[in-house]
């Protein structure tokens, strides 16, 4: 292949990247993805000689490192906050993030709150950041139906300090076996084991994870 076609595919490849990352809700991935596009302009600009493009794109890449390290030394301040299914804040939630919850569970009906048992809402510095929803199948066992982060917290720390806080409910299993797109990953990731039961996982009691 031609070098000025190889040249001319980078500099498209950073400008795409670019682009997507600006149609992200992750501030953290929008960072990420915008500093590794402005990387590779950078670079396209410097081989076609055009410095002042290879200095903004340069500069993006230093502020998008400076932003990355400060978001991961921002302590973020979670609150876990029991609540009764059907109550105003849970259906409004389940309604303005109604299209999105259905991507990941496109099997329940979003209109299923006053039907569940189990209901929190996850905080982070007074903003809703995670809705959980459930039933509690057994004594101290719950049945998942939504276990749901908002776009600018999807991360694994919502859900880490949502069933690190489950067990002072009373709740020391969680099984999920909706059928759900993308969930899977998360879910392994999270630590959940796939049984006949669906993907369970035992929660630690503050005195065992001492």
């Amino acid at each position: 292949m031609d070098t000025a076609i190889l040249i001319e595919i980078v500099g498209y490849i950073g400008s795409a990247l670019v682009v997507v990352a600006m149609l992200m809700t992750s501030v953290k991935k929008l960072r990420v993805v915008n500093c590794i596009g402005s990387a590779i302009f950078t670079i396209y600009a410097l081989i076609i000689h055009s410095y002042p493009t290879a200095i903004l794109n340069g500069t993006l890449v230093v502020i998008n490192i400076y932003k990355l390290i400060e978001l991961a030394r921002k302590e973020k301040h979670f609150q876990l906050i029991k609540v009764k299914a059907g109550e105003g804040m849970v259906e409004y939630l389940l309604e303005h993030y109604s299209s999105d919850i259905r991507k990941y569970f496109p099997s329940l009906a979003v209109e299923l709150s006053e039907d569940c048992d189990q209901a929190y809402i996850v905080t982070c510095d007074t903003v809703p950041a995670g809705l959980f929803l459930g039933n509690e199948t057994d004594d101290g066992e719950v049945r998942i139906l939504i276990d749901y982060a908002t776009p600018a917290y999807r991360d694994t720390s919502v859900g880490k300090f949502l069933y690190s806080r489950l067990p002072e409910f009373g709740i020391h299993t969680l099984i999920f076996s909706s059928k759900s797109f993308g969930h899977e990953e998360y879910m392994k990731k999270m630590g959940f084991v796939k049984t006949d039961r669906g993907f369970v996982k035992g929660l630690l009691t503050s005195s065992q994870a001492e």
